[in-house]
């Protein structure tokens, strides 16, 4: 490893030293989240999507984005120093691949978030919305029909009543106006 390092100037070295040092952290930071050691260590932050305050879950400045900037800047510098001979530039450039990896660890998280939001099921969540007659409604709360409400992104077939003086056919549009006894009370949509 000593006649590795020795063959390469101090810009280099530094380069090649940020990228192995930041992978080792990197590497370690990854076991522990996935043993579940690191939930209240203090060095790393939950995400919620809000960057407002000190207090937020998702903090610019936390040693798991400065590890993730250290990782872009590193493997950036050390993988492009013999292609681009001004050192400006390629400090340049390993910057931005650096703010470039925090930004999509950013795009992941708030991605993760997203998949962990609560879709269940509320009844009343069709309230004033608009479906589609799958079985003849009778008139006057006669019997029960069914009908498809698309709630959140899903169709749900549920059952439902009118209180209306004729039958409501099938594929007639309606309107969900209340839930009794666990069955919604509709009404034609032109009414």
């Amino acid at each position: 490893m000593k006649e590795f390092f020795s063959s390469m100037d101090a810009a280099q070295q530094f380069y090649w030293y940020i990228a192995i040092g930041a992978s080792v952290i990197f590497i370690i930071q990854t076991i522990m989240t996935f043993i579940g050691a690191d939930a209240d260590a203090g060095s790393d932050a939950g995400f919620d999507g809000n960057t407002d305050g000190a207090d937020s879950p998702f903090q610019l400045f936390s040693l798991r984005n400065l590890i993730n900037f250290l990782l872009g800047f590193g493997w950036t510098g050390a993988s492009l120093y013999d292609t681009i001979n001004n050192r400006i530039v390629l400090g340049i450039v390993a910057f931005l691949v650096g703010a470039l990896f925090i930004a999509l660890f950013f795009l992941v998280m708030k991605a993760l978030v997203k998949l962990s939001e609560d879709n269940t099921f509320n009844m009343e969540d069709t309230i004033g919305k608009t479906a589609d007659v799958y079985m003849n409604i009778p008139a006057a709360k006669g019997g029960k029909g069914k009908i498809f409400v698309s709630i959140k992104g899903s169709i749900h077939e549920l059952p439902a009543i009118t209180s209306g003086n004729t039958d409501i056919k099938s594929g007639s549009p309606v309107k969900v106006n209340a839930i009794e006894g666990g069955i919604l009370l509709v009404s034609p949509l032109n009414e």
